[in-house]
C-alpha cells in the first residue's frame, strides 16, 4: 500500500480546509475536487457533481481508505470521512499545514526543557525509579515506584516557570485524568477537545499537553511540540518508542494521530 501521490506522481494542491469533510457537506467546489482525485486515482468512477453523498461519494472515499496509507505508511481509518490524514494522502504532503498556533513564552520554554530530558531512563529500567525520575515525581510530591508521565510534564512546566520568573500554571498532580479534570477550574488552562484539534490543528500549540484515559482511571499524557505530516511530534515521559503508556523513559515521538488523543488537549 502507498500513498496516492507516491503511485501517480505529484498532484495539484488543495489546501485542507481544516474540518472533516464528510456526507452532506456544502462545500460544492470542494467536494467536486475530492471527487475528482478520486476518480484520478481509481477509486470510482462516480460523478463530479459536488455532492458527498453515501452511495458514490462515500463509498469512493471508504475504497481509497482501504487502498491507500497515510503520508507515514499507516493505515487509513476507513469511515468514509476526510480528515487531516486522508486528505494528506489524498492530496500530497503540501496539501497539510504542519503549522500549530504560535507558542507563549512559557510554551517554548517548556518544548526547550523538555528536549534536554531526552534519553533519561529508569534505572533500574521498569522500575519507575532513577535519579532524574524521582526528582520528576518529588516535584508532585510522589514516591519513587509511581507513574511519571504527568510528574514529568509538570516538572517541565516548573522548569520553565522558573527561567522566567513566573508562577506555574501546570496543576500539581502525578494523576493524568486529575490533572485533565483540574484544567476545567484552572484560568490558566484551555481545554481543547480532540474532535476540536481534528477539525483545526492549529488550536494545538507547541508546550501544550494531550490527554489519554487509557481505562480504568488511568491515563497517559506528554508535552506536544509541533506537528508532522498531520501528526503530532511529542515528548513524553514514562513512555518507550512504541507510545506504551507505562514504560522505560523519556523519548520523542512522532506517529500520533490527533485522532488517537482519546480526550483532549490542555494549552497554558
Amino acid at each position: 500500500m502507498a500513498t496516492a501521490d507516491t503511485v501517480l506522481g505529484p498532484v495539484k494542491v488543495v489546501p485542507y480546509p481544516g474540518r472533516i469533510v464528510k456526507i452532506g457537506d456544502p462545500d460544492s467546489a470542494l467536494v467536486k475536487k475530492i471527487e475528482g482525485r478520486l476518480n484520478a486515482v481509481g477509486c470510482g468512477p462516480i460523478a463530479e457533481d459536488g455532492d458527498f453523498d453515501e452511495a458514490e461519494t462515500e463509498s469512493a472515499v471508504k475504497r481509497f481508505q482501504a487502498r491507500f496509507t497515510d503520508l507515514d505508511g499507516h493505515p487509513l481509518k476507513i469511515d468514509g470521512k476526510i480528515g487531516s490524514l486522508t486528505w494528506g494522502a489524498l492530496f500530497g504532503k503540501d496539501s497539510i499545514s504542519n503549522n500549530s498556533s504560535k507558542s507563549t513564552a512559557l510554551g517554548q520554554e517548556v518544548v526547550a526543557f523538555a528536549a534536554t530530558q531526552i534519553g533519561v531512563l529508569e534505572h533500574p529500567l521498569g522500575s519507575n525509579k532513577g535519579p532524574e525520575v524521582d526528582q520528576y515525581l518529588a516535584s508532585v510530591g510522589l514516591q519513587p515506584g509511581n507513574f511519571w508521565c504527568t510528574a514529568f510534564t509538570y516538572f517541565c512546566y516548573q522548569k520553565a516557570a522558573d527561567k522566567l520568573g513566573v508562577k506555574n500554571p501546570h496543576t500539581k498532580t502525578g494523576l493524568v485524568l486529575a490533572h485533565w479534570s483540574a484544567a476545567k477550574q484552572n484560568p490558566s488552562a484551555k481545554r481543547v477537545l480532540t474532535l476540536a484539534a481534528k477539525n483545526n490543528p492549529a488550536l494545538i500549540s507547541p508546550g501544550c499537553l494531550f490527554i489519554i484515559d487509557t481505562g480504568g482511571g488511568h491515563g497517559h499524557t506528554g508535552i506536544v511540540i509541533g506537528l508532522a505530516n498531520g501528526k503530532l511530534v511529542t515528548i513524553e515521559g514514562n513512555t518507550n518508542p512504541g507510545g506504551s503508556s507505562n514504560g522505560i523513559g523519556v523519548f520523542q515521538r512522532n506517529a500520533r494521530s490527533i485522532a488517537s488523543i482519546n480526550t483532549g488537549f490542555i494549552v497554558y
